[in-house]
């Protein structure tokens, strides 16, 4: 497995928000900048598919791989000889604020090759997209802190 991106942030939204905004998969291109579009093919559940179009990319078919809400929303797309995994963690903190992390992975024996063609730019464009859906996330665009 080849970790390519990570990141963090700390909000005011709660889970809840965020797995609704999660769970709005139409609205995804609003916060992720890489995304043209999103198609889920039944509610938001695991196990349920859909398709998504990157922005200059071919269309890729993804599954909801966990999801234990309030808690974790992992996403697998399926690439020519790998899997690219989104894993994304929430949990309060004890002061009441959302820790949110996300995690992009990449397995099987073309990973290399895909981690070439995807990695760089997912790594430069995931802090700002976790950013843009934790103000989408939160309730009258309370303060986010990175």
């Amino acid at each position: 497995m080849t970790t390519i991106a990570q990141a963090g942030i700390t909000a005011t939204a709660s889970p809840e928000a965020f797995f609704a905004r999660w769970a709005d998969m139409a609205t995804w291109p609003q916060w992720n900048t890489d995304t043209q579009w999103v198609r889920l093919d039944g509610p938001f559940t695991q196990g349920a598919t859909g398709v998504l179009k990157p922005r200059g990319g071919p269309k890729v078919r993804f599954e909801v791989a966990v999801l234990v809400p309030g808690r974790e929303f992992t996403d697998v797309s399926r690439l020519f000889g790998a899997r690219l995994t989104f894993r994304h963690l929430v949990a309060r903190d004890g002061a009441g604020a959302t820790r949110v992390d996300v995690e992009v992975t990449l397995t099987g024996p073309l990973a290399p090759l895909w981690n070439l063609a995807l990695g760089k730019g997912i790594k430069a464009g995931i802090q700002g997209d976790l950013e843009r859906l934790a103000s989408a996330a939160a309730e009258h665009g309370a303060a986010v802190e990175v």
